[in-house]
């Protein structure tokens, strides 16, 4: 099967939840996501109106080996694209590949500014060992 329809698990890591507006420590954190039996991972998120022109929502990638175990920030060499902050009042949208070698992966959503906002996020695993994909 050559369509991406039936070679793609969808996992909702983020679910209209609120940022905090000063940084990593007030942001949001999915649970681990296990990549076993996938080889692809990407993220794409989204947010929600801001109340000023200058508040920003950044996406981390972090990785680790074991649910429990620490994560870490992954390096921009196993990223595809950049963890680039979406900054400015309107919605927007983003999106990250990891092409690293871990088999756990989260993902951080925090604001910077004076407003939070709603973000969404889910992550799409695909290249499955086995397809296609229930």
């Amino acid at each position: 099967m050559r369509d991406m329809h039936n070679n793609i698990k969808v996992i909702q890591t983020h679910s209209g939840a609120n940022v905090g507006t000063t940084g990593a420590a007030n942001g949001t954190l999915s649970a681990a996501i296990d990549r076993q039996d996938y080889d692809a991972a990407e993220f794409v998120y989204g947010r929600g109106v801001s109340g000023a022109a200058t508040d920003s929502i950044v996406p981390v990638v972090l990785e680790g080996d074991a649910t429990n175990g620490s994560f870490a920030s992954v390096a921009a060499a196993d990223l595809l694209g950049t963890e680039a902050a979406m900054t400015g009042s309107a919605a927007a949208s983003g999106k990250v590949g990891y092409i690293g070698n871990k088999r756990y992966l989260k993902l951080r959503l925090y604001g910077i500014g004076t407003a939070t906002c709603r973000v969404n996020a889910h992550a799409l695993l695909g290249k499955p060992s086995r397809a296609p994909v229930a």
